[in-house]
């Protein structure tokens, strides 16, 4: 395997260009390798990953089984349903105005993406699976749709194997005129293994719409970033549920352009922090002067369930143009105290009156998928979390209790 010390800074990545990603090495040249004054890591603590020498996984790919599942294992497909059409390419979307230095480092590392192809309506699930130790991950995957399409992806994580490994994935979505794209993430994160960080671009055309769901939960440091270009009457509608306890950071940074006119974005995160966690949502929702008609919302809301937990919550607004509706807006607290009397007045325990406002807070987020079976799922996995015995030992991942594990039944 090959070896890579990101403290040396961009020369070591020169060996990785080629005609493909020199685009890529040209724009992290302009922005620089992340480290502690970076804006969008000012609450992660991405030094301690940056100054390492790390190992690349490097797998060989296998002939592609059919399954009921796109299965990806340490960045290679294993199997995938009918109907998908999913291959290698060398050709990739890259686009030159995403703000995270480590989506261009993806690109870099990725001597191909993982394409994948939607020509008809589709509900495909996702499960990526890392297996190696002490290692660096570096893969990317393309979908694109066709025109007036329907597409639902559900992906999950498995990787109590990869202890101490760290994990650069990420997506190019690119939904065609009128086609309808939804994405649901759903990851169970436990201190010791793998730490991600998942960079996401998508790319709206003309009336079209993506849904972005997004369920963070567990011990450990993760962090998601995404942005999104908004085509003329596209509709772009994003949603993070939080739940983490100990001393981990975690959570989503995002920048979300207006590009053109009527376009709509709504962006909600919910986060509950317990312990010592540091939860973060810093989000940018840009509205460009081309951008009329904008109809922009942005709320993030934290709950605080004990002294020592924090949240960075910095929603932002940039409008270059008049004629828009845009709001955006955070609070931070601790359970309500009036709801909390009114259960234990009706004979509810503090702890369980508790666990009920815990859950009413959190299901907002979960009953917004409209998939049944994918919402059964995800309200699981909070609540096997949730109901935990004040740490976290075991999720039902990390011991092949696969029915959990979205797409895995």
């Amino acid at each position: 395997m090959k070896s890579l010390d990101l403290n040396a800074g961009l020369d070591v990545l020169q060996a990785f260009q080629t005609q493909y990603n020199s685009t890529a090495f040209e724009r992290l040249n302009e922005l620089g390798l992340p480290g502690k004054k970076t804006e969008q890591y000012r609450y992660f603590d991405i030094a301690a990953f940056m100054q390492r020498e790390w190992t690349l996984c490097q797998t060989q790919r296998v002939e592609v089984q059919e399954g009921k599942i796109l299965e990806i294992v340490d960045g290679v497909v294993v199997q995938a349903p009918k109907g998908i059409k999913v291959s290698y390419s060398k050709q990739r979307t890259l686009n030159v105005a995403h703000f995270d230095p480590l989506y261009y480092l993806g690109h870099i590392l990725s001597d191909a993406v993982i394409h994948i192809e939607a020509s008809s309506d589709a509900k495909v699930k996702i499960v990526h699976r890392f297996t190696q130790s002490k290692v660096l991950y570096a893969y990317r995957v393309m979908i694109e749709t066709a025109p007036n399409i329907s597409l639902q992806i559900a992906e999950s994580f498995v990787g109590c194997e990869a202890k101490e490994s760290f994990v650069l994935y990420g997506y190019d979505l690119h939904a065609a005129r009128d086609a309808r794209v939804t994405i649901i993430k759903d990851e169970t994160l436990v201190e010791g293994i793998y730490t991600p960080v998942y960079s996401h671009f998508v790319e709206l055309e003309a009336q079209s719409s993506a849904n972005m769901l997004s369920f963070d939960y567990g011990n450990a440091d993760g962090l998601q970033l995404f942005g999104a270009k908004l085509g003329r009457e596209s509709e772009f509608n994003a949603q993070h549920l939080l739940y983490v306890k100990g001393t981990c950071k975690r959570g989503t940074v995002s920048k979300i352009i207006h590009a053109d006119k009527n376009a709509k974005s709504r962006q909600r995160a919910k986060n509950i922090l317990g312990d010592k966690a540091r939860g973060i949502f810093d989000a940018l929702i840009k509205i460009e002067p081309e951008g009329g008609g904008t109809k922009a919302l942005q709320n993030s809301q934290a709950v605080l369930l004990n002294d020592g937990a924090y949240m960075a919550s910095k929603p932002q607004l940039e409008i270059y143009i008049d004629d828009v509706e845009a709001s955006h807006g955070s609070t931070i607290g601790e359970l309500d105290e009036q709801a909390l009397f009114y259960l234990r007045s009706r004979g509810i325990t503090l702890q369980e009156a508790q666990k009920m406002l815990i859950l009413a807070f959190a299901n907002e987020i979960i009953d917004a998928i409209e998939d049944e079976e994918i919402r059964e799922s995800v309200h699981h996995s909070f609540e096997y979390v949730y109901y935990g015995e004040g740490h976290i030992e075991c999720i039902a991942t990390c011991h092949n209790c696969s029915d959990s594990i979205i797409g895995a039944k």
